[in-house]
């Protein structure tokens, strides 16, 4: 039985571009979850004074189509500007494969995700959001969506490792139902700091651990 894919996808499956991390990125996100099957992060350099995608990698963790379009996704952003960047739609990423299984639409539409947040982390972190929403408890809670408890492969959200959120004068801070002496806790705190801290109003992340 031939594989559903086209030759475009396989080509990216086995021989996918602009895989790995850059260290110093100067935005990274990451989408999915791969306890449910797919997972991408995507790490972009910018150049300030232009704001054009100078650099752009991706790691990935799923099927040929996850992988695929995490390639393609970095091949049509790289040397765009960020706002051209944005306008890069799942529908134009499935084309330029050749087309995807209908049950694998969610993979390109993963790596558009991945994209829009990596460029949306720039944005907080210069000072360019355009609408600036005040940080409420929900706003927080959404973002520690995007957190993964290591051990189960899901987010801290849906664990329900997240105790309480308190969100005041431009603080932010959050209890989780870990010990501080948990073998992923510094991983954990960096990572939620990480996401809340580039907040527009958000001045400092407290992270408690419940002893």
């Amino acid at each position: 039985m031939p594989l559903p894919y086209s030759e475009i996808v396989m080509e990216h499956f086995r021989h996918p571009h602009n895989v790995g991390r850059i260290e110093d990125a100067d935005a990274k996100a990451v989408e999915g979850s791969p306890a449910c099957g797919d997972m991408v992060a995507v790490y972009l350099k910018v150049d300030e004074e232009s704001q054009r995608i100078t650099d752009i990698k991706f790691e990935s963790y799923g099927c040929a189509s996850n992988i695929a379009t995490g390639s393609i996704i970095t091949e049509l952003a790289k040397g765009k500007t960020l706002e051209e960047a944005k306008a890069i739609s799942w529908k134009e990423a499935s084309e330029a494969l050749g087309g995807l299984p209908p049950i694998k639409t969610h993979c390109s539409v993963l790596a558009v995700d991945g994209l829009r947040a990596a460029i949306q982390n720039y944005e907080e972190r210069h000072g360019l959001v355009k609408e600036r929403v005040p940080t409420t408890v929900e706003v927080v809670r959404k973002r520690l969506k995007h957190v993964m408890n290591p051990l189960v492969g899901l987010d801290l959200v849906r664990t329900k490792v997240v105790k309480d959120i308190e969100v005041s004068d431009g603080t932010v801070r959050v209890e989780l139902d870990l010990p501080s002496d948990h073998q992923f806790a510094n991983n954990i705190r960096d990572e939620v700091i990480e996401k809340i801290e580039p907040l527009w109003d958000v001045e400092r992340v407290v992270v408690e651990f419940i002893e």
